[in-house]
């Protein structure tokens, strides 16, 4: 856990100016593709939790980039596809990140966000670290360049 601390407390300023650099639609979606499929690792996503993701995203100076409206709305489409079949949700959401594997930059961008997301409550566990475990598969990325 030392080192994802390390990482996050290093990365937050260059975070979120790299969210402002990269700041689109296609960006939103993986963004927030990834952020469901964090919030689902447990394999149930309770109203508490979507309200606690909500809140975050809500109060992220990462993600105040973005109009809260549409964050929230794209947030419940990843979750509510999570909710009738986790296994088909969690496709169609890697599918929203998929494009960025041949970003690396910006695939940073996404995993550093959806870390963050898996901190938020002060206790990233190992099923959120294994969900953002397979985000960083899917970009290409090696897990290990973010602590996990």
């Amino acid at each position: 856990m030392n080192s994802f601390q390390n990482w996050l407390s290093k990365g937050k300023t260059s975070l979120q100016d790299s969210v402002k650099k990269y700041k689109n639609k296609d960006l939103l979606e993986a963004i927030v593709a990834g952020c469901a499929i964090v919030a689902a690792a447990d394999g149930n996503i309770s109203a508490a939790e979507k309200q606690k993701m909500a809140g975050y995203l809500n109060h992220s100076e990462e993600l105040k980039v973005y109009n809260i409206t549409d964050v929230i709305n794209r947030f419940n489409h990843y979750t509510g596809n999570m909710d009738f079949d986790v296994t088909i949700g969690k496709q169609e959401a890697l599918r929203a990140i998929a494009p960025f594997n041949s970003k690396p930059e910006v695939g940073r961008v996404i995993v550093g966000v959806c870390c963050a997301i898996g901190a938020a409550d002060g206790d990233f566990d190992e099923t959120e670290k294994n969900a953002v475990r397979d985000i960083c598969k899917v970009l290409g990325l090696n897990s290990g360049e973010f602590g996990l």
